[in-house]
This record gives structure tokens, C-alpha cells and sequence, in this order.
């Protein structure tokens, strides 16, 4: 068993350090990639009676994008998915794209994606010691509260709500299944992504002295 599990972290190890490695147009299309998987999840929707922001399957890719692709590579992937978006391809929630999606309910929060796609992917790959599940959980709890920080704010500014009706109608709705989310990018990162270092990690040589 003991074999196994070595082998397990030694392809683990190889397959990011790979993926680090791999040339840069590889990179791209793996961004361009993610960007289609989040406007996969983008159709995964839930329309509530009382507030006009869906629930959406977008967050899970959004998390997994900085996760799987670094701060560069995972912020390119969520600023394809708007940016394509925004030039009419329909793949927002509800099939829909252009500009005005942007400017309207829910385009704080799709711009959040970019900033917390780029941050996960910034701490996942400068610091082994992020990638644990003790650390990895709190650090995608806190972007999904970012997503929710800039998703509420231009829904409170177009609306007009006020602090309370803003959070009833903008953010308590959608914390169950975000957390659920979080909680399953979490378990996903834990268990794939390295705890060695693979692109000369911050925090290398105090990792490598306590391990």
C-alpha cells in the first residue's frame, strides 16, 4: 500500500510540474478550456421566486480554475470566459452573453471570477504550505466571499437595496451551495494537488525542514 500511495504522489508531482513546464500557447488552451467548463456551469441553474441572481455551477470551476492553473493561467481563463461573453458569445446563465450582462445584476459577481481565480492560483502555487485542506478550505471560503463582496455591490448599486435586503437577496441564498462547492474543490485540490515544491515555491526550504 505504501508503494502505491508513493506513486500516486509521485504522478501527482509529475503531472503539475508538467503542466508548469508546458509551452505557453498549451497554456492558453488549457485557459480557454476552463473558460468553457465555467459557461458549462454557468447553464447549471436555479431561478429563486425573489431575487434575480440564478444559482449557478459556475463557482466550482471558478475555484478549480486557480487550483488547477495558477494565478496567470487561471485568471486568463476566467477573463476569457468574460471577455468572450462579453463580445455576445451566449454561454453566461441562461445562454445569454454580451456587454449588458456585465453591466447588469450579476456582473459583479462574474468579475469577481477573474480576481479570485487569480488570487487562489497565486497562494496554491507560491506556497506548499496553502495547499493543504486546513488551509486550502478557509482560502476558497474567503473567494467565494469575495465573489459575493463584488457580486453584491453592483447588485445594490443597480437595485438600489439597502445592506440587509442586499445580503437577503444577493448572498444568504446562494451560501449553502457555495460552501458545498468550496468544501468539494477543497477535497478535489487536497488530494491532486503536490505538497512538494514543483516552481520554486516561497515557503520551500521551511517545508522541506519540517517534512
Amino acid at each position: 500500500m505504501h508503494a502505491y500511495i508513493n506513486k500516486y504522489k509521485y504522478a501527482r508531482y509529475r503531472f503539475f510540474k508538467w503542466k508548469y513546464e508546458l509551452p505557453f500557447a498549451h497554456k492558453v488552451c488549457l485557459s480557454l478550456l476552463m473558460a468553457c467548463l465555467t459557461g458549462m456551469g454557468a447553464q447549471m441553474r436555479l431561478y429563486l421566486p425573489f431575487t434575480p441572481v440564478p444559482i449557478t455551477g459556475q463557482v466550482f470551476f471558478v475555484l478549480l480554475s486557480g487550483i488547477l492553473l495558477g494565478r496567470w493561467f487561471g485568471g486568463l481563463s476566467q477573463g476569457f470566459y468574460v471577455g468572450i461573453g462579453a463580445i455576445g458569445i451566449p454561454w453566461f446563465a441562461g445562454w445569454r452573453g454580451g456587454i449588458s450582462v456585465l453591466m447588469g445584476v450579476t456582473g459583479g459577481y462574474i468579475i469577481g471570477f477573474i480576481v479570485v481565480a487569480f488570487l487562489i492560483g497565486h497562494l496554491t502555487e507560491q506556497y506548499i504550505k496553502a495547499r493543504t485542506l486546513v488551509a486550502l478550505l478557509p482560502l476558497l471560503i474567503g473567494g467565494v466571499c469575495l465573489i459575493y463582496l463584488l457580486g453584491a455591490l453592483q447588485f445594490s448599486i443597480i437595485m438600489g437595496t439597502g445592506l440587509q435586503e442586499t445580503f437577503m437577496l444577493a448572498v444568504l441564498p446562494f451560501i449553502p451551495l457555495d460552501l458545498g462547492k468550496a468544501v468539494g474543490v477543497a477535497l478535489v485540490g487536497k488530494a491532486i494537488i503536490p505538497k512538494e515544491a514543483y516552481n520554486g515555491e516561497r515557503d520551500r526550504k521551511r517545508w522541506e525542514v519540517r517534512e
